[in-house]
């Protein structure tokens, strides 16, 4: 696992969530014809790219690590935050309510507590 990535990856799952908490409280919707909507749908847009690229790159640690590792769970960890945050987005751009931001904070605010129980399943410690 990379240790950088999801360090980054953590930091910047923390920052849309920020932004979109902002946004939940001004009680704009994600709208993606305004500067804030695409700034925040830019940043989680990065975040997914960033996903994908552990994800592909935790399973083929999978099959190349000599680790004791329960596999279901290892890509269960990877794939989930993959999903969860784009489940989040799309519904934030279907929610033309002030909750449409604060759905997108759950789902940015699931990406740090998934990527933890991933390194802790990576690190044997499950």
């Amino acid at each position: 696992m990379n240790d950088v990535l999801a360090t980054t990856l953590t930091y910047v799952s923390l920052a849309a969530a920020l932004w979109a908490l902002v946004l939940a409280i001004a009680g704009q919707p994600t709208r993606p014809d305004r500067w804030y909507g695409v700034g925040v749908l830019g940043v989680v847009a990065l975040l997914e790219l960033g996903l994908v690229v552990q994800a592909v790159g935790g399973i083929v640690a999978l099959f190349v690590t000599e680790r004791e590792l329960d596999g279901f769970s290892f890509v269960g960890y990877l794939v989930g935050p993959v999903l969860v945050l784009a489940l989040a987005a799309f519904w934030a751009l279907a929610e033309k309510t002030r909750w449409g931001p604060a759905v997108l904070v759950v789902g940015c605010l699931a990406v740090p507590v998934m990527l933890l129980r991933l390194q802790q399943v990576w690190d044997a410690h499950a």
